[in-house]
């Protein structure tokens, strides 16, 4: 199976990044096991997130879930400079009551259909919260720690006060094929039951043949690959979440456990059993 890179670090609650490229970079298809938000600032990007290209403006914020499978592309003629946020999922799920959900804004972009939020009216503001962030890591003062960790959340706060009170733009013009990603929103919400290729293609009405090369051209894998992976990615959750390992094989589509412990392994280096005690 293809291996998508797992990239990127996260040894805290969050971590923050400002930088600046001048030189060329390849990046492929990687995936993160947390969150990820990028403050574009400026040069030329493509962003490509699950079957879809966004060409990025200045201070768009471009949101990755964590898992998404996704790349960028740079013109290396232009200084490319941002701001990146990694996130862990627990640090999120633990500002979730009836009151305020931190992870909103990643959840209207899953409804939108949308990773990129334009804001070109509270760019400063953020901006500036952002700035504060980065210098408060060279901070060594009583509880600098304590004093990033509410600037982070005042960064959240605001964002999601923006997305809620429809003050940002899920960006709704990225270049994509919209038979491919309704394939690819099929799968990943079907996981757990048979995705023969047969199956997809007569229910998107497209031949396999075509419709197996379209999915390759439009998003760089394959969709044996893209159903493996997505299933793959579903186990290891829920077997973080504490289901057993057997009924995680099933509840994420594998058909026996062999396959699926062979698949694991080959993925993540590790296998299940093993990765679940680190």
């Amino acid at each position: 199976m293809e291996q998508y890179e797992k990239k990127g670090y996260l040894n805290s609650d969050f971590r923050i990044f400002h930088l600046v490229d001048h030189i060329k970079r390849e990046y492929d298809y990687h995936y993160h096991e947390f969150h990820k938000i990028t403050i574009f600032i400026r040069g030329k990007v493509q962003y490509f997130i699950e079957g879809k290209t966004y060409e990025l403006q200045p201070y768009d914020i471009v949101l990755v879930n964590r898992n998404d499978i996704h790349k960028i592309e740079v013109d290396p003629s232009i200084p490319y400079e941002r701001i990146i946020v990694y996130i862990s999922p627990g640090f999120i799920d633990a500002y979730q009551t009836e009151e305020y959900d931190l992870s909103y804004c990643f959840q209207k972009a899953k409804e939108e259909h949308s990773n990129v939020l334009r804001a070109q009216s509270l760019e400063c503001s953020l901006f500036k919260i952002t700035n504060r962030m980065e210098r408060s890591f060279s901070d060594t003062e009583y509880a600098s720690s304590l004093y990033r960790q509410l600037l982070f959340l005042e960064f959240m706060i605001q964002l999601n006060r923006a997305a809620l009170k429809n003050r940002l733009d899920y960006l709704g013009d990225a270049l994509y094929n919209k038979k491919v990603v309704d394939i690819m929103h099929y799968i990943n919400e079907h996981l757990d039951t048979s995705l023969d290729i047969d199956l997809l293609a007569s229910k998107f009405y497209i031949s396999r043949y075509y419709m197996m090369r379209l999915f390759k051209s439009e998003t760089g894998y394959t969709i044996h690959n893209y159903i493996a992976y997505k299933r793959l990615l579903l186990a290891r959750e829920l077997i973080s979440q504490g289901t057993p390992i057997t009924q995680a094989c099933f509840d994420s589509g594998f058909p026996n456990y062999s396959a699926f412990s062979r698949a694991y392994k080959a993925e993540f280096g590790v296998s299940a059993r093993n990765h679940l005690q680190l």
